[in-house]
């Protein structure tokens, strides 16, 4: 074989492998999460929940030394595993709607602890209304849930998977099938 046909195999070939390279390097999903820091999960759910298509809402720490917070906002029975929670309400509102970043501590199960939420989260913790949708996944170790209207559960579930890229673990949903009788005065 001629010298110059040798090297134009070798350089396809090493072509080839860069192309490869790349693509399989940004398409590699990220097992660790982007959101590392309590003040990154406030960020994030600010951002998330940012649109005039949805309620104005109040974004907060919530105590995790306190088990029976922990299990209002999240439905977990313990917060041993837990190492932050913020969460994003209507401070002042009938809406059903909570946005919810949980970061798990190093070693806990991810999956076990999405399905307890799943599980038990109360979708009927407002006076009077029932969250209709309920997403769960997470982005490495930290899980995120929504639960409101469809409509805004759907818009902020997105919002998330936006923001982290579409860099997520398995999806858990819920739709309510209780709904509330319509209330409006008979004429």
């Amino acid at each position: 074989m001629k010298k110059e046909t040798k090297i134009l195999i070798i350089s396809i070939v090493a072509v080839l492998l860069i192309v490869v390279l790349a693509f399989v390097l940004l398409n590699k999903k990220n097992s660790e999460s982007t959101i590392k820091t309590i003040n990154d999960g406030k960020t994030m759910l600010k951002q998330i929940t940012n649109s005039n298509d949805l309620p104005n809402t109040e974004t907060f720490e919530v105590d995790v030394t306190d088990t029976n917070k922990v299990t209002s906002f999240t439905g977990l029975k313990s917060n041993e595993n837990i190492e932050w929670i913020v969460a994003s309400e209507p401070m002042m509102s009938s809406q059903a709607f909570s946005a919810v970043a949980i970061k798990i501590k190093e070693g806990a199960s991810v999956d076990t602890i999405k399905q307890e939420i799943l599980d038990n989260v109360n979708t009927r913790k407002w006076i009077c209304v029932t969250a209709e949708k309920l997403y769960i996944t997470n982005n490495g170790d930290v899980i995120f849930f929504i639960m409101a209207d469809a409509d805004w559960a759907k818009i902020v579930y997105d919002n998330f998977k936006e923001y982290v890229n579409n860099d997520i673990g398995k999806e858990l949903e819920k739709t309510s099938d209780e709904f509330l009788p319509d209330q409006r005065p008979v004429a």
